[in-house]
């Protein structure tokens, strides 16, 4: 047992690590939107549930011996499937089919295909593993809690020490050889056993206990399938809620996982010393998953009451970056309290769930099998149901209201069999549930106070599956009012619009001789594409989003403010806001654009990396029409130099630190777009945009850096395989506004313009 217990550790590590990597490749491929990354969990889920069937219909059938090898050659072939992933995954299907796939049927059934080997092998390793180690019923339970609680240990450290250390310091690829070495380990020490294992048959169950004393198999199925809804429904509420408390950064979704996954291990792992001593393990099934419920929404209830209060608001207040340390440390502590206790009651339930099933030697790997595919299942319905569906029609509270009605089944139908004293603490529950379901506030009341909305000043706001935006207005300064536009806990932006906003959506139709299409990544508050609006010889701008609540929002605020800069911009016919994947659009199209602009994203965020990396950088670059010039703001000098590693001719703008770049040479003349900045038409262009908008030509009116392909140049130190940035706090950021540091890669050629491709020259010719 320590042997394999240290084993089926270091698989649960190597998972998680596969995963959080896999996902981020795929997400290259099947898009950064919330339907698509829906698609490839799912396929990830449905791998682990095909494997979790084929292990429960062949591991009753193996020796011990023959069950511990297929345990072993399951972790070897992960391993095999994590050194190979990234050329297969990656290179193969996401860079090379994402402009060929479409059809979400056709995503999912790519995503299940790319990930089905590994996913089912480590679907099948538990039920292979507790066929292994099973030698009496009265330790089944106990060992096959044990060993899954140490499984589960062993992912939530990983995705503490992937999110935290791992990913940050070695990249992606190098992440995967360090999960391919902990699953070959795995490999490793269940060989050392063999020789110890018996070669025989399983001995048949015991006469004198009866086969079904607490339940059916598929009643039990059921209930872990309901179980396994509300944790991961809990859990994804969990990520939007904290998400937006702790601003969305690279490492506070490996945090959420992690601790909820250490927590679940932690609670499986005591459950398991516990549950011999139970004589009926029901009663602390149902008690263990309503305390859990409870204990996390009365948690959740907690945090929306302190929010705005000390100790949270001084560290966590939404008007502020929550990078630093110690906001880091209390955004952690925060995960911590608010997700560990109840995701430690509600871990307990699977021992208790083994103790229930495991009546027959002779079936207990195909028991083992059938749980687990019933949580997987129900992991996968809690996943989607509420990532889609749910969040999208309920919104927060209205999905945690749900599952508060979906517990309090769980309670009542379980009072209704129970007899005895113990149904009083099941009547408990059943109250304390509903005592706080009616407590719950609504959706818009949550988020106002969630934004340090101040009652009687206007707002705005919108939710659904892909995030959450709002708008309020503040106090006038200097009798002006203005507001603040919040994307998924960030501030996004003011409207009146923000200066460096408007000036990255003005400079591409400035600068460019003939701008008639225009492409903006992101809309944001909506300064950018405000500012794309610029030229007259523009005849269409279009602007994707990957928040569809922004969109919403901004409509509601040009109904509001019929007079306002959002009216003007939705207002404009030539102006077409869409949802959707901006890089996913450029990957799949083969439009193209004289002006393409992105809107300033923090390269702190999570997934920023995928719209600073050189290979982004290089869709730009083929989307762009002959002489099409491409404006990016570079808050970092890996930013700056990856840019210039992609594109033969660049400038850099100071101080607004904004980067052009073209494959022909850019018409610039820093003194006349000076002049054009200052010219009365366009600062009234700009004051309508915002009344107190500052002098333009002061952002770009310092020395400027310019490439041409004569320019030495560094390797890109930005890619999609290791979006240093984004993991602040391993690679510290160097802002643009910092004196330039050392290179960090070594000196590269300089690109050249290509000749253009026979398929862009057709497509602008159509």
């Amino acid at each position: 047992m320590p042997r394999l217990m240290v084993a089926f550790f270091c698989s649960g590590f190597a998972a998680l690590l596969c995963q959080i990597v896999w996902q981020r490749m795929l997400g290259v491929f099947a898009g950064g939107d919330t339907v698509s990354a829906a698609l490839v969990v799912g396929a990830f889920l449905a791998g682990l549930g095909l494997g979790s069937i084929i292990g429960a219909r062949i591991a009753d059938r193996l020796s011990p011996y023959r069950a511990l090898l297929g345990f072993a050659v399951c972790e070897a072939g992960v391993a095999l499937c994590a050194l190979v992933s990234k050329p297969f995954l990656y290179d193969f299907l996401a860079i090379g089919l994402a402009d060929q796939v479409q059809a979400p049927a056709a995503v999912f059934a790519l995503c299940f295909a790319a990930l089905v080997i590994p996913t089912t092998l480590m679907g099948a390793s538990l039920p292979l593993l507790a066929r292994a180690i099973t030698t009496s019923l009265e330790t089944a339970a106990q060992r096959i809690g044990a060993l899954y609680g140490l499984n589960t240990l062993g992912a939530g450290l990983g995705a503490l020490l992937g999110g935290w250390f791992i990913l940050g310091n070695v990249g992606f690829v190098g992440a995967l050889w360090v999960a391919a070495a902990l699953d070959a380990l795995a490999a490793l020490l269940a060989l050392t056993l063999l020789p110890a294992m018996s070669r025989a048959a399983p001995a048949g169950p015991p006469a004198a206990r009866p086969v079904e004393a607490y339940g059916p198999l598929p009643l039990w199925c059921l209930l872990v399938f309901l179980s396994g809804y509300v944790i991961v429904a809990l859990e994804i509420l969990w990520v939007r809620l904290l998400g937006q408390v702790g601003q969305y950064h690279a490492y506070l979704f490996p945090t959420v996982l992690g601790v909820f996954l250490l927590a679940d291990g932690a609670g499986m792992w005591l459950a398991a010393r516990l549950v011999r001593r139970i004589p009926d393990p029901r009663p602390a099934f149902f008690y263990t998953q309503g305390a859990g419920f409870v204990l996390g929404t009365a948690l959740i209830l907690l945090m929306w009451w302190h929010i705005d209060r000390w100790p949270l608001d001084p560290l966590l207040a939404v008007d502020f970056l929550r990078f630093g340390p110690e906001a880091l440390a209390a955004s952690s502590l925060l995960v911590l309290l608010l997700v560990a206790p109840p995701a430690f009651l509600i871990g307990m339930t699977f021992p208790f769930v083994q103790r229930a099933v495991q009546q027959d030697l002779s079936s207990v790997g195909a028991r083992v099998g059938w749980v687990q595919l019933a949580n997987i299942l129900g992991n996968a319905a809690g996943s989607i149901l509420t990532g889609l569906v749910t969040l999208h029609i309920l919104g927060s509270m209205g999905t945690l209201l749900l599952l508060s009605g979906l517990s309090i089944a769980l309670l009542i139908g379980w009072y209704l069999r129970q007899q005895g004293p113990g149904r009083r603490i099941t009547l408990g529950l059943v109250a304390a549930t509903a005592a706080l379901a009616l407590m719950l506030p609504s959706n818009a009341r949550f988020w106002q106070q969630m934004h340090g909305h101040a009652e009687g000043s206007y707002a705005a706001w919108a939710e659904d599956r892909s995030g959450i935006a709002f708008y309020r207005t503040e106090p006038e300064i200097e009798g002006r009012e203005r507001g603040r536009f919040f994307i998924m806990g960030h501030g996004q932006g003011y409207v009146p619009f923000l200066d460096i906003h408007m000036l990255l959506g003005v400079l591409g139709p400035l600068i460019h001789p003939n701008p008639e299409r225009v492409l903006t990544i992101g809309i944001g508050s909506g300064g950018t594409p405000y500012g794309a609006t610029v030229s007259p010889a523009t005849r269409e701008i279009r602007a994707i989003e990957l928040v569809r609540p922004v969109i919403d929002t901004l409509e509601d605020m040009a109904q509001a403010q019929p007079h306002g800069p959002v009216a003007t911009l939705l207002r404009d016919p030539r102006v077409r806001l869409e949802y959707g994947d901006g890089r996913r659009a450029l990957m799949r199209g083969d439009d193209l654009y004289d002006v393409i602009e992105a809107d300033a994203i923090l390269p702190e965020s999570s997934q920023s990396g995928l719209l600073y990396s050189a290979e982004f950088l290089q869709t730009v670059r083929q989307r762009l029409a002959p002489g099409g010039i491409y404006v990016q703001w570079a808050p970092t000098w890996r930013v700056v130099d990856t840019f210039a590693s992609v594109f033969p001719y660049a400038i850099l703008l100071r101080p607004a630190s904004i980067m052009l770049g073209s494959d022909r040479p850019i018409p610039f003349d820093q003194q006349a777009l000076m002049r054009r900045l200052r010219d009365p038409d366009l600062r009234r262009f700009f004051e309508h945009g915002n009344p107190r908008a500052a002098d333009m030509a002061e952002a770009i009116s310092h020395p400027v850096e310019v490439w041409t392909p004569a320019t030495p140049r560094v390797a890109p130190p930005l890619t999609d395989m290791f979006p240093r940035d984004e993991f602040f706090w391993n690679q510290p950021i160097t802002h643009t506004w910092q004196p330039r540091p050392p290179p960090e890669t070594e000196p590269m050629p300089p690109p050249v313009p290509e000749r253009e491709p026979a398929f862009l020259t057709l497509a602008r010719r159509r």
